[in-house]
């Protein structure tokens, strides 16, 4: 067995086992110099029991419980666009709401910045520049409101982001440059205009949809602001009403959807939206029909804590990683840990799930739903009206999320130094002619290391080293290759880095070869062959 990570409390060890069996049973010989004790079924024992079904098994490996995360996924790195903040025309949006009269709905469709599926489409080339091979879009259906999360039509592109064939094309686009594209499915709940729910303010208890929604009160109407709705909504949001996904009408209905896109369209992926108020039963059969439309497809939940039970293989392949953020905020932003509690952190982290699982999950410092990160950096005690070290340690945190292991997702315009601490600044419109802070060249250089090394993709993760203050090692290695991973997140210069390699840095900031020393948030990437 193996050491592959070590905490406050214990050493953790892994063995890999291979196996042309449905069925494998195992057990722990332990051994010292004065007696051998075997661990099986929890028990500790000085013999070995006769009847194997006493041991530890797998009583029958079935492949369907087996997490198989399409290769694609792993190798991706992640680009997330919010679509209304991203751009109209090449290089730039207008900042200018386009609202639309939808006379299907008789609703005013918002928006707030502009932005457009053209402008995606006439800004592909900037993307791919930066080194990004996969697009992850928050909504583009049909919606009332600028964000784009009450649906009112699941089957076709909101028109004030553009056409349906303005999608298509952009698939297509995304595809011809050998990218992925990745879309946001809402199906906890709907508009209050979506045409279910408005059946049923119209029609009552003889609406055939009165089973589609949560906690219906009889008669629904759509309370004003401040009154409360008689029926379930998501987030207490009165213009969300809940669905009720364990219907099987709503399923079958939801189940075409996922089809639909997946196969008319030919995008590579689902994001879906709180997962974990969903019915698991219903994301079991949506598995079954993405998977069997189109096998590669990806399945990333939004879930914020631990999602191991939805990790088994029959419901997603990845979920939204928020605690990489956490304990990378904690660390890096706010400086309130050291690196010894960064690494227990990091470490619980990495052992919730199985390693092919841990390699797709999609780290984020950013998203459409928390402040960005650059703001966070400004919060640190030790900044105290300095602000020269937050773009130093916006620089490591990224430096993290590209070196680690798992997909990294990147907010839109976090290259430029988007900053914001409330929802209309953190989703701000792409500062296209004034970044705040010019980072592609950052992005590009880790970008283009983490694809065209396997390390970073296909390698273990082992830590090599930690401190009570800014000091972490690391290492990503497969068999033939070993990349060490050295960085220093703290405000004072550490010179206890005497046992990196001995050779050049491949990318390194503020390292000091002769001394063994890394600067105040100095970093420095060695390749070991």
């Amino acid at each position: 067995m193996e050491k592959i990570a070590s905490d406050d409390y214990f050493d953790y060890y892994e063995a890999n086992i291979s196996s042309d069996l449905d069925r494998v049973c195992y057990y722990f010989e332990m051994q010292d110099a004065d007696e051998r004790l075997y661990l099986y079924a929890d028990t500790i024992a000085t013999d070995f029991p006769e009847d194997r079904t006493e041991v530890y098994q797998f009583p029958f490996i079935r492949r369907e419980e087996i997490s198989d995360v399409p290769n694609w996924l792993k190798e991706a790195v992640v680009y997330n666009i919010f679509p209304d903040s991203f751009a109209d025309s090449k290089r730039g949006i207008s900042c200018t709401a386009k609202d639309y009269f939808d006379e299907k709905t008789g609703q005013t469709l918002h928006t707030r910045l502009g932005g457009t599926i053209r402008g995606i489409i006439e800004n592909l080339d900037y993307i791919e520049d930066l080194g990004f091979n996969c697009l992850y879009l928050n909504p583009i259906f049909k919606a009332a409101e600028y964000h784009r999360y009450d649906l009112l039509d699941y089957y076709h592109v909101c028109p004030n982001l553009g056409t349906d064939d303005d999608f298509r094309e952009l698939v297509s686009e995304v595809h011809n440059r050998g990218m992925h594209i990745i879309i946001d499915g809402v199906f906890n709940h709907s508009s209050w205009y979506f045409f279910a729910f408005d059946d049923v303010v119209k029609n009552g208890e003889n609406s055939r949809y009165k089973d589609w929604f949560y906690g219906l009160k009889f008669p629904v109407v759509r309370p004003q602001d401040g009154q409360r709705p008689s029926y379930t909504c998501f987030a207490y949001e009165r213009k969300m009403p809940k669905l009720n996904t364990s219907n099987p009408e709503v399923r079958d209905y939801f189940m075409d959807v996922c089809r639909y896109w997946l196969e008319d369209f030919d995008v590579d992926g689902w994001r879906l939206d709180v997962a974990n108020e969903v019915d698991k039963d219903f994301w079991r059969a949506f598995r079954a029909v993405a998977k069997k439309t189109k096998k590669d497809s990806v399945l990333i939940a939004e879930i914020w804590e631990n999602s191991e039970r939805w990790l088994q293989g029959d419901m997603f392949d990845s979920t939204m990683n928020y605690e990489f953020r956490k304990v990378c905020r904690d660390f890096f932003a706010f400086g309130k840990i050291n690196a010894r509690e960064f690494n227990s952190r990091f470490v619980d982290m990495l052992l919730r799930y199985p390693f092919p699982i841990v390699q797709g999950q999609l780290n984020l410092l950013d998203s459409h739903d928390v402040s960005r990160f650059r703001s966070l950096c400004t919060q640190s005690p030790s900044v105290a009206g300095d602000f020269s070290t937050v773009d130093k340690r916006f620089r490591l945190a990224e430096l993290c999320l590209l070196t680690s292991v798992g997909t990294p997702s990147v907010f839109y315009g976090d290259e430029l130094g988007v900053v914001g601490f409330e929802e209309c600044d953190y989703r701000a419109p792409m500062p296209w002619e004034n970044p705040v802070k010019d980072n592609r060249d950052l992005f590009r250089e880790l970008i283009k290391l983490r694809r065209s090394n396997d390390c970073f993709i296909h390698g273990n993760f082992r830590v090599l080293d930690y401190d009570e203050r800014g000091k972490f090692v690391f290492a990503r290695a497969t068999d033939s290759k070993r990349v060490v991973v050295a960085l220093n997140a703290f405000n004072e210069s550490n010179d206890s880095f005497s046992a990196l390699p001995d050779c050049e840095p491949i990318i390194s900031y503020n390292y000091d070869a002769q001394n063994h020393a890394l600067g105040a948030f100095g970093y420095a990437i060695f390749e070991v062959k």
